[in-house]
């Protein structure tokens, strides 16, 4: 007898089996179990996966553009200056409900783990942070939470930032952030990425840091920068870099020098390709970039890449519904990843990438293995989802079904 068990699931290798679960693991996965549970599911022949997994979301930033005024220059800088007026208004009770929102949808969604990042400066303080693990606290049982302290103003350009960060750390907060890029100059990032290492060495800590946001750059090296002091601190495995964009605008030897370097580092990629693909190349002359980083090269070469939704209606990016499966459909449109061999690359991303690059114990669908399931209401490969994005049927987290959506459809002839 055990407590779950979801019948005629499709695994990725197309093989139809049941999986059944007893407390908060997977304990059997077969043909034709012939267990019986308190409740069982049929997934129908229909494509099931672990969890889906956001290793960048902007929690504390999610809604706040639908209070904002329009934007008049359509710049990166305007963005900042919006979310610091934002900031100085921030209030508790609305960290949270924003928040609440969010992280309801994207459980919907079948996310059962995410980074939220929470900004930290002496704008706004530590009001985002303490908001942010509140909620970690208030979805435990829905979801699991690694909350970033984010230096968003930089450390050497926000005087009193690098005391916050630590405080923040103290509070409770699981990552270190980091965001060379917003420094003024190289040797300013070279500092703040050292205080950053610091601080994680501090708190035996992950480090994630924002590096190289402009595409059409190739002059900057902040992800040479980041891989040199991961290395250094001896923090293989325990780094993710967002966005990396300037990248794609290397020469093709530089680009590859720089990959092999973040190999040996053992650096995670997150490319972030809905945002990427809008708000870095707005101002582009044709022929406009995809804005992204060399994705397919970064893969090729060994590297962990995965993806995040990044932005949900803030004033970095209007659109976003924390849905990581829509996010893995720009990943394959920006990255030319669009050949049915390829799909999978997009979803290992949404999934045992994203896993890999947060860290997360017994994340996977095999026996042993922490019953966080996603069972979609139809699709049979990787390239169905992507094509179809399918409702998630059912979405279990640590072996309890926390989420599910009934779709019923009609076409009535005349």
């Amino acid at each position: 007898m055990t407590d779950l068990c979801i019948r005629n699931a499709r695994l990725r290798d197309g093989t139809v089996n049941d999986i059944a679960i007893a407390g908060s693991e997977i304990v059997a996965i077969a043909p034709r179990l012939s267990t019986t549970a308190a409740r069982e599911l049929d997934a129908g022949g229909a494509l099931v996966l672990p969890g889906l997994v956001d290793p960048h979301l902007h929690l504390d930033k999610a809604l706040t553009s639908l209070a904002l005024p329009a934007r008049a220059r359509g710049t990166f800088e305007e963005s900042i200056e919006l979310t610091l007026d934002a900031r100085r208004r921030y209030t508790t009770e609305d960290l949270l409900q924003r928040g609440t929102h969010v992280l309801e949808q994207a459980i919907m969604h079948g996310t059962t783990a995410l980074r939220a990042f929470a900004d930290v400066g002496t704008v706004g303080g530590l009001t985002s942070v303490k908001a942010v693990l509140s909620l970690r606290e208030r979805f435990r049982a829905l979801l699991e939470m690694q909350v970033v302290a984010f230096p968003q103003e930089g450390l050497l350009r926000d005087p009193g930032a690098a005391d916050l960060l630590v405080e923040a750390m103290a509070m409770g907060c699981d990552v270190v952030g980091a965001f060379p890029w917003f420094e003024l100059s190289d040797r300013y990032a070279v500092d703040h990425l050292r205080q950053v290492f610091d601080i994680a060495r501090r708190f035996d800590a992950d480090v994630h840091a924002f590096v190289d946001d402009e595409p059409m750059a190739p002059h900057t090296r902040n992800l040479e920068q980041l891989a040199l002091a991961t290395i250094e601190a001896g923090w293989q495995e325990r780094v993710v870099a967002s966005h990396a964009c300037g990248l794609a605008s290397y020469d093709d030897h530089s680009a590859d020098r720089l990959i092999r370097l973040v190999r040996e580092a053992g650096i995670s990629i997150c490319a972030n390709p809905h945002v990427s693909l809008v708000s870095k190349c707005e101002h582009a002359r044709e022929p406009i970039p995809r804005g992204i980083t060399r994705v397919r090269e970064l893969i090729a070469h060994g590297v962990n890449v995965t993806c995040g939704q990044d932005d949900v209606a803030d004033p970095y990016y209007p659109f976003g519904r924390a849905d990581m499966l829509e996010v893995a459909g720009y990943l394959a449109h920006t990255a030319h990843l669009y050949r049915p061999e390829q799909a999978v690359l997009v979803i290992d991303a949404i999934t045992v990438n994203a896993a890999r690059a947060m860290r997360l114990k017994g994340y996977g669908l095999h026996r042993g293995a922490r019953a966080d399931v996603v069972i979609f209401e139809q699709g049979q490969t990787a390239s169905d989802l992507v094509r179809l994005q399918p409702a998630r049927r059912w979405v279990v987290k640590s072996g309890r079904v926390v989420a599910e959506t009934e779709v019923r459809r009609n076409l009535l002839r005349a």
